[in-house]
């Protein structure tokens, strides 16, 4: 019987016992309810049964730090001797040394856990997919493990084709995500396709397709297509997903506090307003001339008119940015000025994170802010984490970036979270939302969003309150409720 380290969860043991001989697994387990920690149970488990001597972890940029400074120091039982190596694009010496200790048959030290922790851009480039394939095919007694797999929904993605040759390589395999539907169920096809090729019945896209979408044929100009209009044979799909799937829900398995939600006003200042009723009549105006065609061009729009409520300006992608007087700075530092305690400010753009940050040291001092965005060194992320986790520690503003600091990072010492601005990215804010209300929250947690009314402001938070994607719904007659 495997001894656990940290004692698991009722829901999480349930996991671990169904899937950790399994060849292959599905933990379709929600954000916040521990699924690492059975990845890791089951590691520790097949190592100790001989089964498995190295693991190749692949996650996204933001989360394979925390897989090897947080999560396997914590889970992992210090009676399993192990060596850990992160993976670095820049290949030092002393580098070199490190991935061929942990790779190569002849140097790795005997009754030793290996364990390659990569990003999982690493796999769009020759370096990365070389070392990776290597590492599996030198060590046939392996397993792989796809953090946040709808990283590889894309087949066309050069990364996931390189995953899915990665994966005949592998003894075990492994894939995780809260929600492995996006956008629709051919999201799936990849992500299963990386257990096992037959996982779903399909060998191929197309077969999949055509048993689980609707198509209709469509015509541009001489050229034909197949468009998909819906979705058939759910529930059959959900029988088959069941067979190699454990799915765990936040509200089946754990007593955690409730979630509280709030909007603060924020009125623009007069510069604002007459900035914003510009923008907007210039949208309209190009709206009427057909000029606004695409997707693009329509959120561009938008994110234009968003930037002004959020108190800055950047007439193209090129052009310097321009601040503009606001109200919604000093409307946060009066909202921080309120709280006992640590709390998390989430913000769309760098330029907004620079500007609190430098606002809330100015009032509460240097140590009592740190911010984390896609430009933050990646071995200063996870001391910003347990710095911020730490009781003791000063830290007590966590400025960032959902689409960095969103994923795999677990930020419970606050219970309040501030939505500076919001991504248009639905995926980004549920998984922001849950750093903080996950396992070790203790506390009910307050969610407050800086609202400018008669926005986009509005229409962005309405939109991902109801998780729909945004992108998706401003075509056609829809452009006009997000303009006027």
């Amino acid at each position: 019987m495997y001894k656990f380290k940290t004692k698991p969860y009722a829901h999480q043991l349930a996991a671990f016992n169904s899937s950790w001989k399994a060849p292959y697994h599905a933990l379709f387990m929600e954000m916040g309810t521990g699924k690492t920690k059975v990845i890791i149970d089951s590691l520790g488990a097949l190592f100790e049964k001989k089964e498995v001597t190295h693991a190749l972890i692949v996650a996204p940029k933001g989360v394979f730090d925390n897989w090897v400074q947080g999560e396997i120091p914590l889970h992992l039982p210090e009676r399993i001797k192990r060596l850990v190596v992160r993976w670095q694009p820049n290949f030092t010496k002393k580098y070199e040394e490190q991935l061929l200790d942990v790779a190569v048959p002849d140097r790795r030290e005997p009754d030793t856990l290996n364990i390659l922790v990569m990003n999982i851009e690493a796999l769009s480039t020759k370096k990365g997919t070389t070392a990776a394939s290597r590492f599996l095919e030198i060590n046939s007694a392996n397993m792989m493990v796809v953090d946040e797999s709808t990283t590889i929904k894309n087949r066309r993605a050069l990364r996931t084709k390189t995953v899915l040759r990665c994966a005949k390589l592998a003894k075990y395999r492994r894939i995780l995500t809260g929600s492995p539907i996006t956008k629709s169920p051919m999201d799936l096809f990849t992500q299963c396709g990386f257990l096992s090729s037959q996982a779903l019945g399909c060998n191929s896209f197309y077969v999949f397709q055509n048993r689980y979408a609707v198509l209709k044929r469509r015509m541009m100009g001489a050229k034909s297509f197949n468009e998909v209009v819906g979705f058939q044979r759910l529930d059959e799909l959900t029988v088959k997903l069941d067979a190699f799937s454990t799915r765990v829900l936040k509200e089946d398995c754990l007593d955690l506090p409730s979630k509280v939600y709030v909007q603060r006003r924020v009125e623009l200042t007069p510069e604002q307003a007459k900035l914003y009723n510009q923008m907007n009549e210039y949208a309209l105006a190009q709206l009427d001339d057909g000029k606004l065609a695409t997707t693009v061009n329509i959120l561009t729009q938008i994110m234009r008119l968003h930037q002004i409520t959020c108190g800055h300006f950047q007439p193209d992608d090129n052009a310097p940015i321009e601040p503009i007087k606001n109200n919604r700075l000093p409307e946060l530092l009066n909202i921080c000025e309120e709280l006992q305690g640590k709390a998390i400010i989430w913000a769309t753009w760098t330029h907004d994170i620079t500007q609190i940050a430098q606002a809330l040291r100015d009032r509460f001092g240097n140590e009592a802010v740190a911010t984390y965005h896609g430009a933050t060194p990646q071995d200063e992320r996870q001391v910003i984490v347990s710095r911020f986790q730490d009781p003791a520690d000063p830290l007590r503003f966590f400025v960032g970036q959902p689409s960095t600091g969103g994923y795999g990072i677990t930020l419970t010492a606050a219970n309040t979270v501030i939505y500076y601005s919001n991504s248009y990215n639905l995926e980004h804010r549920l998984q922001s939302e849950d750093r903080a209300h996950r396992i070790g929250q203790t506390k009910s947690v307050t969610y407050i969003d800086l609202i400018s009314p008669k926005t986009v402001d509005g229409k962005i938070l309405t939109a991902l309150r109801s998780k729909i994607n945004i992108a998706a719904t401003v075509l056609g007659e829809d452009v006009l409720d997000w303009l006027v």
